[in-house]
Formats: C-alpha cells, sequence, structure tokens
C-alpha cells in the first residue's frame, strides 16, 4: 500500500470549505485536481453517500479510468471516496472554527501492481507531491473564490 497525507490551513470557515470541496464536487474536483480531464456521476440526484462517479485521469502521462463510490458525506467535516474498479481511498477532513479551516487529505493506493512495484519508491514520491499540490490547489481555489464573492456582495 502507499499512503501520502497532507494538510493545509485555509482562511475560510469550515462551512465554505465543505461546500467547496463536497456540495460543488461535480464542478470543482477537476478544478483542483487538473489531472481528472473527465468526471461524471454515475448515479442520479445530488452528491450523497452512495453516489459512484467514474472519472479519466491522466497523471505523469498515464491514462486511467476509474469507478469510485462516495461512502463518508459529514457536512462541514468529510469526504471520503473508495475505489470500486481500482483499490484506492481518498479522504478529506476538515476541523476548524470561525474563519479557520485545518483541511487534512489523505490518499491511499491500497494495492500496486505486480509489474509496477519495481517502481514503488517513485511512485510514493509522486503521491506524496500530489497530495501537497491538492491541498495547495483547494487553499488557492477556496480562498480566492470566497474573496471574490464577498466583493461581489459588498456595496459599492
Amino acid at each position: 500500500m502507499v499512503r501520502a497525507q497532507a494538510s493545509i490551513e485555509i482562511e475560510r470557515s469550515p462551512d465554505v470549505v465543505y461546500a467547496f470541496i463536497a456540495e460543488d464536487f461535480t464542478r470543482n474536483y477537476p478544478r483542483w485536481s487538473p489531472e481528472v480531464k473527465q468526471l461524471r456521476i454515475v448515479t442520479k440526484g445530488p452528491v450523497r453517500v452512495g453516489t459512484i462517479a467514474r472519472q479519466v485521469r491522466v497523471d505523469q502521462g498515464r491514462r486511467t479510468e476509474s469507478t469510485f463510490r462516495i461512502t463518508h458525506l459529514q457536512p462541514a467535516q468529510r469526504l471520503t471516496v473508495l475505489g470500486t474498479s481500482f483499490p484506492f481511498l481518498v479522504d478529506y477532513r476538515l476541523v476548524g472554527a470561525s474563519q479557520h479551516t485545518r483541511l487534512s487529505f489523505v490518499f491511499e493506493l491500497r494495492r500496486i501492481d505486480l509489474m509496477m512495484r519495481p517502481f514503488e519508491k517513485l511512485i510514493r514520491v509522486a503521491v506524496q507531491e500530489g497530495a501537497e499540490r491538492t491541498v495547495r490547489n483547494l487553499k488557492r481555489l477556496i480562498e480566492a473564490e470566497s474573496a471574490a464573492s464577498e466583493i461581489a456582495r459588498s456595496p459599492a
């Protein structure tokens, strides 16, 4: 198993961070994870526990397709997805109050194909770099968008 973890402080409330990550998941996931080239929600209705999605990713030139299911969805606290076509787990956890949220991100690649095992060390490095990039992208997008919407709402 390959596991990567990263966390970051976001200068927004847990409600704002959660809304960006979970409530607007379909729109925002490809934005904070630009490796996602296609995302399609398979399940009808809003994103909820049990929602199934398919994604096409290009990671370091390698194209993969996978299906995943949302397994945890707790407002202002957590979003977890579990790969159903390939064994991976992605977990976003939020802790905070008022205008600050600590976002913790975990990615687990639960199995490495036999032919990829000689490259396990390189895979670990790439996965860790990806986790760190993910939290930085989320911070940048969330803080910029919520600042822009605050400016739009303020009286002229």
